[in-house]
């Protein structure tokens, strides 16, 4: 079973993301912020990070830049799910190391197939 962290400090988002993966199949791991995810990376090792970019404390870019600069995380895969829908954004987070950016608002199947992309 595929393991997804999905790190939003909005607890409705959180939900919604969640729940949409959990009907796919998906086990789901909640963080609130940034500092979390790692935590939660480091002990319980998802397949997948799922982020909002724009949180308190650490942002999403920063989480990103961690995991990939980390030889033990550089290879798990981050998506990016966040309300930043502008072309330079999307680069910007590209460029810091996000593998897929999905922009709110989402459909279910714009989730489902971001994490089908990075998992093969």
């Amino acid at each position: 079973m595929i393991t997804v962290l999905v790190v939003e400090d909005a607890l409705s988002q959180q939900q919604l993301i969640g729940s949409y993966l959990q009907e796919f199949g998906y086990k789901v791991i909640n963080a609130n912020n940034g500092q979390e995810a790692i935590e939660k990376i480091n002990s319980q090792k998802p397949d997948v990070v799922i982020t909002d970019l724009v949180m308190p404390g650490m942002s999403g870019l920063e989480l990103c830049r961690s995991l990939k600069k980390d030889p033990n995380t550089n290879k798990l895969p981050v998506i990016a799910c966040t309300s930043k829908n502008q072309e330079l954004d999307r680069l910007w987070g590209m460029k810091q190391g996000i593998d897929v950016y999905v922009t709110k608002p989402f459909s279910k199947e714009e989730i489902i197939r971001a994490v089908r992309a990075v998992t093969g």
